[in-house]
This record gives C-alpha cells, sequence and structure tokens, in this order.
C-alpha cells in the first residue's frame, strides 16, 4: 500500500486517554489521518481533571511502546525509580523485597502529566487531530460510521475506514459490540474498593525512602503508597467496602489507622487524614474480558475498553500500551492492511490480555496477605538465586511480567512449571536430609540400641506377614 493510499484512510479513535492518545501517534506516524474523540474537555487547560488519580508503574512493556514513538526518555525522566517492595509491619518494621536484579526498577509516573504529554504528542502530527468536549452517541462499525455530540449540542456523523475504541472500561464502543451475535462479554466488580490519601514532603524532601514501593500488608487489606516528584507520597488504601462503611466519623478513622497504620499517621497527620477520608467516597475496581476485540475490518477495541484489569500488578497501562505496539508490529507485518490486521491482532492478543487480568487478581492476594509470610520470603529468595544461576531457563514470575515481553499467557504456564520443579526440588532435598540425618543416627547407636531396633523391626514384619495371610485363608 503506498502513502497516499494510506493518506487517505481515516482513522476515528474514540478516547484520549492514554491508550487513545498513544495509539493515535502510531497511527498518525504510518501517515492515516487521525481524528480522536475525547468526551472530556483538554486536560491541559481544565481547571480541575476529572477521572482516576492511581500512580503509574511504567514498566518494560510500556517503555517499550513509548521507545517505538519516541518519548521513553522524554516519559522517564519524569519518573521515580522504584527498585524494591518496602513492607511496613504492624510493629513499624521496614523490609525491603527486591522487584529483580540490582538494575532493574519500575517508575513512579504521574497518570496526568502522562496523558498530557502523549496529547501534545499527538498534536504534533499535521495529519492528527484531537476533538475535546466530544461525546460518542452512536456506533455502527459495519458501516464505519460514528455518531459524536459536540459542545455545540449538535449531533455530527462521521464515516471512517477505522474505528478504534479506547474509550475505557464502560466503552462506549464495546456496547455496540455486544449486540452483535457470538460476542462475549464478562465483568467483575471485587469487594475491595480504593481511597486515595496523601503523605506531604518532609523538610523539603520525601518523608520516607523514595525508590520504594511502600506497602502495610494487612491480610485482608493494605495500603500502599508511591512517590511523587514533588516529594510526596500518594497513597490508596485498598479495603473491602464494608469495612470503608464501618468508618463514619473521624476519630473513627483515627482508631483504625492507629490499630492497622500507626507509623502512617504522623507522616499524613492527623487532621489531614480525619479530613481527606471523607473528601471522596471509596472507589469501585472493575475487571473485564471480552472475546474478540475486533469486529470484521471496520472496528476494534483497545486498552480498558477490551481487557479492563485491577490495579495490582502494575500491568494496566503497560498492557494497554503493548496493545498498541502490537496493533503496529501487526501492520507492518501486513502492510497496513486491516483485513489481516485485526483478525490477527484478536487471535495474538485475548489470551495474553485475560492472563494478565487473572495474574492481577492473583497479586492483591500477594501484596496485602503472602509478603508477610516467611515461606513468601524464603521462595523468593530461591527464585533470585536460581535466576542467578540460570538466567535463561528460570525466571521468576514478577520479571517475566515486568521486565520483558514474554507474552503474558506464556509467562503464566511457565510460572506454573517453575513453581512444580521448586516443589519437587524441595521435597527431594528434605528427603535426602531425612535419609543422611537416619544414616548418621544409625551409624552413632550403641551396637546394643541396633540389634534392639532391628528385633523390633523383624517382630513388626512376623506379626505383619502372618496377619495378613490369616486374613487370606479361607
Amino acid at each position: 500500500m503506498d502513502s497516499s493510499e494510506t493518506q487517505r484512510k481515516k482513522i476515528a479513535v474514540i478516547g484520549g486517554g492514554l491508550v487513545g492518545s498513544l495509539n493515535a501517534c502510531f497511527l498518525a506516524k504510518r501517515n492515516f489521518q487521525v481524528d480522536v474523540y475525547e468526551a472530556r474537555e483538554d486536560i491541559r487547560v481544565a481547571k480541575f481533571a476529572r477521572g482516576r488519580s492511581i500512580n503509574l508503574a511504567l514498566s518494560y512493556r510500556g517503555r517499550q511502546a513509548l521507545k517505538a514513538i519516541g518519548l521513553e526518555d522524554q516519559i522517564v525522566s519524569q519518573g521515580i525509580p522504584m527498585r524494591a517492595r518496602m513492607i511496613h509491619s504492624l510493629s513499624g518494621k521496614k523490609t525491603a523485597i527486591p522487584y529483580g536484579t540490582k538494575s532493574q526498577y519500575i517508575l513512579s509516573i504521574s497518570r496526568e502529566n502522562l496523558n498530557k504529554d502523549l496529547l501534545t504528542a499527538v498534536e504534533k502530527y499535521p495529519n492528527a487531530k484531537v476533538h475535546f468536549g466530544h461525546r460518542l452517541l452512536k456506533c455502527n462499525p459495519e458501516e464505519g460510521l460514528v455518531t459524536v455530540l459536540g459542545s455545540d449540542g449538535i449531533p455530527t456523523d462521521i464515516t471512517c475506514d477505522l474505528i478504534v475504541g479506547c474509550d475505557g472500561a464502560y466503552s462506549t464502543v464495546r456496547s455496540h459490540f455486544m449486540k452483535k451475535a457470538r460476542f462475549d462479554y464478562s465483568q467483575q466488580y471485587i469487594p475491595h474498593g480504593y481511597m486515595e490519601l496523601t503523605i506531604p514532603p518532609k523538610n523539603g524532601d520525601h518523608a520516607m525512602e523514595p525508590n520504594y514501593l511502600h506497602i502495610w500488608p494487612r491480610n485482608t487489606f493494605m495500603m500502599i503508597a508511591l512517590p511523587n516528584t514533588n516529594k510526596s507520597f500518594t497513597c490508596t488504601l485498598f479495603m473491602p467496602f464494608e469495612e470503608f462503611e464501618k468508618l463514619l466519623t473521624g476519630n473513627d478513622v483515627l482508631d483504625f489507622f492507629q490499630k492497622h497504620f500507626p507509623d502512617s499517621i504522623p507522616l499524613i497527620g492527623e487532621q489531614a487524614l480525619m479530613q481527606d477520608f471523607f473528601l471522596l467516597p471509596a472507589q469501585p475496581m472493575i475487571s473485564v474480558k471480552c472475546s474478540s476485540f475486533h469486529l470484521k475490518s471496520r472496528c476494534m477495541l483497545m486498552g480498558d475498553a477490551a481487557h479492563a484489569v485491577v490495579p495490582f500488578f502494575g500491568q494496566g497501562m503497560n498492557a494497554g500500551f503493548e496493545d498498541c505496539l502490537v496493533f503496529d508490529e501487526l501492520m507492518d507485518k501486513f502492510s497496513n492492511d486491516f483485513s489481516l490486521c485485526l483478525p490477527e491482532f484478536s487471535r495474538f492478543r485475548i489470551p495474553d490480555d485475560h492472563a494478565i487480568s487473572d495474574l492481577s487478581m492473583y497479586n492483591y492476594i500477594e501484596m496485602r496477605a503472602h509478603v508477610n509470610s516467611r515461606w513468601f520470603i524464603f521462595q523468593k529468595n530461591i527464585e533470585r538465586c536460581l535466576h542467578a544461576l540460570m538466567p535463561s531457563t528460570f525466571i521468576p514470575l514478577y520479571t517475566m511480567v515486568t521486565f520483558s515481553r514474554i507474552r503474558y499467557h506464556e509467562a503464566v504456564l511457565r510460572w506454573h512449571w517453575q513453581k512444580k520443579v521448586i516443589s519437587k526440588g524441595l521435597l527431594l532435598f528434605v528427603t535426602l536430609i531425612a535419609i543422611s540425618s537416619t544414616s548418621l543416627l544409625v551409624r552413632h547407636m550403641p551396637p546394643r540400641l541396633v540389634d534392639c531396633l532391628r528385633s523390633t523391626g523383624d517382630w513388626i514384619a512376623y506379626f505383619w506377614n502372618t496377619g495378613h495371610a490369616s486374613l487370606q485363608a479361607p
């Protein structure tokens, strides 16, 4: 397909969030005419930015996507490296659990600033435009037709060659997919909600160690804190809604934190804690799975619209960014042919996005409960040792997910195999120790005691054999 033909093709990207704006950059780079329709006003000029504010953890998959459009260095320079989890016990003791090797880290990134940078990047392409305040009313995927409502209140019909739904977990584009036969969809609200709090700077610096993701694991709930470039920390409390509902007054909140997170109170501040806790209600978290991600060769879903995940593996944004990168790689492979790229994208990507959805659910249990276990710490140390000895054969799950582009579903299969190997290895090790200990014990026993044990064994064998024979006698 030559460049003039590519230029004539029009693509409508629905949603100007993280995935939508990144996708627009990829598509504009291929000389398509790209129009992004975003329901919100421009967050770069808005007085108040609406939407989620959970800090983001940028890792390898997301960085590779940013690198492909030349933005990696710019975005990475605005992040704070986090090299380990810092576990805060109830007693106040802190223990670091590294994410990987000394050179491996994830980056704490501001969602709002990243979105602003991506929107600015889109507008640098002369063949791309972002239409703010334009809400999707209707979508006819088979005809490549969308109807949007602008700030003037007049619906406008737009015809395009491809519709890309990047409009989040409650996607309007996906709702039109759901009217079609053989489209599978499921959603799950977990029984936990989240609430954000802030640890302000202390004496002009971070109040805690900045290069860690701080975790207060309390088995059925937890609090985390990620560092910000303004020297503050954004804290997020994840807890069952029924527990949130028990905290009705400022004193209730203070008593709760004194019982479960006592070392955080002087960091947040008593008055700030009692006030900020009631600024917004606890927010829900949803997990979405669907199949397929495309409809013929005219419409497709990406990011949360295709696979919203809970935030506990830090892969929601990274998986969405990898969607864009995978599709771009397929466009190279199939020479921009939508009729080939869209079905292949669904076939290739669905197993991976479903796998990271399941892993994200699992990792919540690990973060709020398993990290308290000495057995968990012991297993992590074994994994690190094996990875150091056999770096290409044995790779910890977190490393595969966060520091590589090994496909998510392949990482899960490999993880299960490695767990079996470790379990069998530990069983063999314990068995050998038991045999060796028994051998040493027998070797150093007095002869009379050895003869006594041997006689006892012979006696047990005699009665076992005679008893067994009598049971078989007619």
